[in-house]
């Protein structure tokens, strides 16, 4: 009799694009706490600071520690998954992708974007950045490649918001992993402190209150009082960010 072999199933790789201080890190720790799933911090970080020079802290131990060429970072996100999992996230940051790649290059990948009010943005990103231009918040790259894939797909690419994961984190991500067609995981609601093996070196100076967490914090409150500096980076932004809101998933 012929034996047949057991049919393999392509794991699903996750793209998730976001801005910095977007809840992108407890996001990293809520899919790294769940078994099926390998996660990846950045990956194209050091690549981006290689390429531009921008200095942001620890930019030479980044580069340093980090593959920093683009092409081969991309083959190995598009390779054998970390330990053999059935998923791979892998948390990007849109205003990274300063070199030759794109989404286009990443087509076995489920891309999803995740946003947050650039006013909150600009108030938490401020406090570890002496300078902060629009571009960081890689608001306009998300909704450039958001509306690409829409025309591509037929259809609008799962966005989810951070504002609406806290408020209700268990319905909005059991919205998100069925728009990402992944199995919900009630892991995703709880995660040990402490830092990570698979935390960017960066870690160090920007991971602090993610290590001290175990769940995602409290809703927002009030948007924060900006200077008129801080507030024309965030109006900047604007358009951008309430062009992606309005698609945003909702529980």
């Amino acid at each position: 009799m012929k034996r047949i072999a057991p049919t393999r199933i392509a794991p699903t790789r996750i793209a998730m694009w976001s801005g910095p201080r977007n809840l992108s890190t407890a996001m990293l720790r809520s899919f790294g706490a769940r078994p099926d799933t390998a996660v990846s911090d950045e990956p194209y970080y050091g690549a981006y600071l290689k390429l531009t020079g921008d200095p942001q802290p620890m930019a030479a131990d980044v580069i340093a520690d980090m593959d920093c060429d683009w092409a081969s970072i991309t083959r190995t996100l598009s390779g054998p998954v970390p330990g053999e999992k059935p998923i791979w996230y892998q948390k990007h940051m849109a205003h990274h992708m300063e070199g030759p790649i794109g989404i286009a290059d990443l087509p076995t990948h489920s891309h999803a974007f995740l946003i947050r009010d650039p006013v909150r943005v600009v108030a938490s990103y401020a406090e570890k950045r002496e300078a902060v231009r629009p571009e960081h918040l890689g608001l306009a790259r998300q909704r450039r490649w958001f509306d690409e894939l829409a025309d591509t797909l037929g259809h609008a690419p799962p966005v989810v918001d951070s504002a609406d994961i806290l408020a209700n984190p268990e319905a909005t991500l059991t919205a998100l992993c069925a728009a990402l067609n992944i199995p919900w995981s009630p892991h995703m609601l709880h995660w040990l402190p402490g830092r990570r093996e698979t935390d960017g070196i960066w870690a160090s100076h920007w991971y602090a209150s993610v290590e001290a967490s175990t769940g995602f914090g409290p809703p927002p409150g009030a948007l924060p009082r900006l200077t008129p500096e801080a507030q024309a980076i965030a109006d900047a932004c604007a358009a951008d960010y309430a062009h992606l809101h309005q698609f945003r998933i909702t529980a």
